[in-house]
């Protein structure tokens, strides 16, 4: 079993910033893809951005240019740093872990709104 925890979303203006956190309670070296995926309301869940273990990054092209993802196999976190964040970019976001099994994180509220 793995638990994925996700943090840092929050409120922010149109053209702000926010980097969200994935911890992992395993070690993510050897986890071949982790995801972020993101639901707004009414809609189905999309992935927004995925990273291998290899460090191959692929992104959604909604946000290709203004989001990144990247991992610290250290720390076991998994980051998306979001910019230029467009009130589009409004959902909750959940963290994704696939290596065979897959594994999803409770969500963090992100809301861009002035």
């Amino acid at each position: 079993q793995v638990q994925l925890v996700e943090s840092g979303g929050g409120l922010v203006q149109p053209g702000g910033s926010l980097r969200l956190s994935c911890a992992v309670s395993r070690s993510i070296a050897s986890i071949n893809l982790m995801r972020w995926y993101r639901q707004a309301p009414g809609k189905q869940r999309e992935l927004v951005a995925a990273i291998t273990s290899g460090g191959n990054t692929n992104y959604a092209d909604s946000v290709k240019g203004r989001f990144s993802i990247t991992r610290d196999n250290a720390k076991k976190i998994v980051y998306l740093q979001m910019n230029s964040l467009k009130p589009e970019d409004t959902a909750v976001y959940y963290c994704n872990a696939y290596y065979g099994p897959e594994y999803w994180g409770q969500g963090t509220q992100v809301t861009v709104s002035s």
